[in-house]
């Protein structure tokens, strides 16, 4: 009868993928580098975890790639390319390489786009010509490799399927790419890109960006102990135009029902997400107590920087709970100022008895 191997004692056997931390919950379509491990050290830190995990103590500028919206029709088109061609001013670059340095060119690239849709006869009236889609890194980044990154990343992850273009832009403190990427294939299929996609092209983009010496990373916001979604386009424009968002007044109206109700809600997602995070900050600990006991110098100060950076994280708040937090601080106010009225009232009034005697 065999004997059963004993189980490893040292903790980098036990502990599960360092990618946990900084993954994205969904699928992932295509494997990264720092989540293969080594087959002789399975929990330990290979040297792409190592990197990924010092750029994100170290708080690496995170790249943006988002989707802006999608044209439906011809016309729409056409208003979109003369937008991020600032109408015909700005060169914009095909998949083929090409420079479109006016808009005779803009105009030939939106007929062949429109004449191929025509000949599409499984496509939907309201199926999108394009999906447009921005590539940004915060102010001060080279913006030549900006661009650069921004090719690349197109050619690798459309150029052999899609014809697309894209146009940088200048003229804001953040140099970004406008790429519009025509929606229908050449394999027949559409491109419909989801929340995965959009983190495998984060990863993309930022991997680019470094080949070309550009610190940068692609971590979802719960790796920096974020877990507040951020507010959409439009309800940021509304409250700038000092309009309150049906969002907000519902979210406002749901706590102050629970304030004066004296009853906390309990929503399973609140506990959900304190216990990601828990798990999120456990697991960036346990992989300092490993780069610790190397006694390594470098691998001492990662593990030191990996816990000051856990100890930055920002306390666990949802947006209800902010939004609690906001209305208790208006009643202390409110209360504190009450108070005070009274108080000078009281002050008032003894005054008012001591010139009277």
């Amino acid at each position: 009868m065999s004997r059963r191997p004993s189980r490893p004692t040292d903790l980098a056997s036990e502990l599960p993928p360092i990618s946990y931390v900084w993954e994205t919950p969904n699928r992932r379509p295509r494997r990264a580098e720092w989540d293969i491990p080594d087959p002789a050290v399975p929990g330990g830190l290979t040297p792409a975890m190592r990197a990924k995990l010092e750029r994100i103590v170290r708080r690496a500028p995170e790249v943006m790639v988002k989707i802006t919206g999608r044209t439906k029709g011809v016309a729409h088109l056409k208003s979109h390319l003369a937008y991020i061609t600032r109408n015909g001013e700005l060169d914009a670059e095909t998949e083929q390489g090409a420079t479109l340095t006016d808009s005779s060119g803009l105009k030939d690239l939106q007929q062949r786009w429109e004449d191929d849709a025509g000949l599409d006869d499984k496509r939907r009236r309201d199926a999108s010509l394009s999906v447009n889609i921005i590539l940004s890194m915060p102010a001060g980044t080279d913006a030549v490799a900006v661009k650069d990154s921004a090719r690349a990343f197109a050619i690798e992850t459309f150029g052999y399927n899609h014809d697309y273009v894209f146009v940088q832009h200048l003229d804001d403190k953040h140099p970004h790419v406008h790429l519009t990427v025509r929606s229908r294939g050449h394999d027949g299929k559409r491109l419909n890109p989801r929340k995965a996609d959009l983190q495998a092209w984060r990863e993309r983009f930022a991997g680019e960006l470094r080949l070309r010496g550009i610190a940068a990373e692609a971590t979802p916001r719960r790796t920096r102990g974020r877990v507040r979604k951020a507010d959409r386009g439009v309800v940021l424009a509304l409250r700038k135009r000092k309009i309150t968002p049906d969002v907000d007044q519902l979210a406002r109206k749901e706590v102050l029902s629970e304030v004066r109700g004296g009853k906390a809600a309990n929503h399973a997602w609140d506990e959900q997400i304190k216990s990601r995070q828990d798990a999120i900050r456990r697991r960036y600990l346990d992989y300092a107590a490993e780069l610790q006991r190397s006694g390594v110098p470098a691998d001492v100060e990662l593990a030191r920087q990996v816990r000051q950076f856990v100890e930055d994280m920002p306390a666990v708040e949802t947006r209800r709970h902010a939004l609690k937090n906001e209305l208790s601080k208006l009643a202390d106010t409110r209360r504190r100022g009450a108070e005070q009225g009274v108080d000078a009232e009281r002050r008032d009034e003894t005054r008012g008895d001591e010139r009277s005697r």
